[in-house]
C-alpha cells in the first residue's frame, strides 16, 4: 500500500463559498427592515385626562396631538383646523390606519370637536381617544 503524507500546504482545490451565506443575511435583514412598525409620535407633551374605561391602543396609527393652548401638532409639526383633514387623508390614502386623538386635559372641547370632525371626514374608521393610565 501507498503511504500517505500529510501535507502542510494548502490544496488549492478546497474553497468555501460564503456568497449563498451573505445573500440569505442581507435577504433577511430587508424583511426585518420591512416588516418593522415604526410609531411616529406628535412631538409635544400632552397631559392627558384619566378615563374610567380604557382599552389598549394599536400601535401602528396615526397620532393627532392637541396642546393645551390648543395647538393641534402631527410630528411635531403644527398644523391648522384644515391641515388636519388633508394630512389625515393623505396618510389613510396609503394604508388603513387608526387614528388616535391626544388631547390635553385643558385644551378647549370646540377645539376637540373640530378635530374629531376633519378627521372623521378624512375618511377614518376607527377613530380613539388617548387617556392617562395610572
Amino acid at each position: 500500500m501507498p503511504r500517505r503524507t500529510l501535507s502542510t500546504e494548502p490544496d488549492a482545490t478546497t474553497e468555501i463559498n460564503l456568497s449563498p451565506m451573505i445573500d440569505c443575511i442581507f435577504i433577511l435583514l430587508i424583511f426585518f427592515i420591512v416588516t418593522t412598525v415604526f410609531i411616529e409620535e406628535p412631538g409635544v407633551d400632552i397631559f392627558k385626562p384619566d378615563a374610567t374605561v380604557d382599552t389598549k391602543l394599536e400601535k401602528n396609527s396615526i397620532i393627532v396631538a392637541i396642546t393645551a393652548e390648543n395647538r393641534i401638532v402631527y410630528g411635531g409639526k403644527e398644523l391648522g383646523i384644515g391641515g388636519v383633514g388633508a394630512r389625515v387623508r393623505q396618510l389613510l390614502s396609503r394604508d388603513e390606519l387608526p387614528v388616535i386623538i391626544q388631547a390635553d386635559a385643558n385644551a378647549d372641547h370646540g377645539v376637540f370637536s373640530d378635530v374629531w370632525s376633519e378627521i372623521k371626514n378624512a375618511g377614518a374608521k376607527k377613530i380613539s381617544v388617548s387617556t392617562r393610565n395610572d
